[in-house]
């Protein structure tokens, strides 16, 4: 038997008003998908804001789930994990091309006109430039895994949970899932100039 490896897609919700807004017209529970490397969640990747205080620029990104982005006392950020076993090549392949654009994550853009492609049902593939969901189909190709029937530029986060690749391992509030809550106990959290304990 092939030797497998786990991949896991994070899908949130983090409840920002940009959120609530495309929430509005996806009508799904979750609007921004991830593409992570362990079941903790330290090693997460995406394309999403860049600065959290500005979410129109935006690009890839390492996210950090202990981030005010992510854990807010004045916001509940939910969430849904799935993991992917995948062969041994195919993992290789998608840290590979992961890492290889993270290395170079100046050159990439976040691809805001896929998503009205999306809307407007009109494919618009654009050079070094992907939107959340396209992103993580497209890793996923590039391990020759197929995650679904479309191609990743109509992908929405909704899409790649009905993946018969994906099995859901925990959905409900980021807080309190169990392996980021242990960190959530142990680390700083640095809130308005402040740093506090994490509780």
């Amino acid at each position: 038997m092939k030797e497998k490896k786990k991949i896991y897609i994070l899908l949130t919700d983090t409840g920002t008003w940009l959120s609530r807004m495309i929430k509005a017209y996806t009508k799904e529970p979750f609007n921004h998908a991830s593409l992570a490397f362990d079941e903790d969640l330290h090693e997460v990747y995406s394309f999403g804001r860049k600065y959290e205080s500005n979410p129109f620029l935006g690009g890839f990104v390492k996210e950090n789930l202990l981030s005010p982005l992510f854990l807010d006392d004045k916001r509940e950020t939910t969430c849904a994990v799935y993991c992917c076993e995948v062969g041994k090549a195919a993992y290789e392949r998608i840290r590979h091309t992961v890492k290889e654009l993270e290395l170079r994550e100046d050159d990439y853009k976040y691809n805001a006109l896929g998503l009205l492609g999306v809307a407007l049902n009109f494919k618009l593939k654009r050079k070094n430039a992907y939107f959340c969901s396209q992103f993580v189909s497209e890793m996923f190709l590039a391990g020759g895994v197929a995650l679904t029937g479309k191609c990743p530029e109509f992908t929405t986060p909704g899409d790649l949970v009905k993946s018969r690749h994906a099995s859901l391992l925990y959905t409900g509030s980021l807080r309190n899932y169990q392996p980021l809550a242990r960190r959530f106990e142990s680390v700083e959290v640095v809130r308005d100039g402040l740093t506090v304990q994490s509780s």
